[in-house]
């Protein structure tokens, strides 16, 4: 017993260290801490959108960014929003929709290019 318990205090203890490690102070960080993706934003990269499907709320601003080698739109098909050419390495934003429901978009320039931005 007296084992098993000096057992979980090293455990703890070990827990508590690596736990510190993380912290954002001093200097050099760890490769493996990352920034979260920004919310409300789609990028464009190898001719597709990351994520193909966003849901966001009505009258949410979307944030296109463009990380491709190519010049790219993201284009409502009901034509409800647009973001018109975004250069390679821009970005751009656009206002989604007030009315709640399912939009598809397309980059016009390559449209087999497609994803959906759900507004609820």
């Amino acid at each position: 017993m007296r084992r098993a318990v000096s057992l979980l205090v090293a455990l703890l203890t070990v827990g508590l260290v690596v736990a510190g490690c993380g912290s954002s102070s001093g200097g050099g960080g760890s490769a493996t801490n990352t920034a979260p993706a920004a919310p409300n934003t789609i990028t464009i990269n190898n001719f597709a959108f990351s994520p193909s499907t966003l849901t966001v709320s009505p009258g949410a601003k979307v944030t296109v960014k463009n990380a491709d080698s190519a010049t790219h739109t993201l284009t409502a098909s009901d034509k409800s929003f647009d973001t018109g050419s975004i250069a390679t390495g821009a970005s751009k934003t656009f206002t989604a929709p007030t009315k709640p429901g399912t939009y598809s978009y397309i980059c016009t320039i390559h449209q087999f290019m497609q994803g959906t931005l759900t507004v609820k």
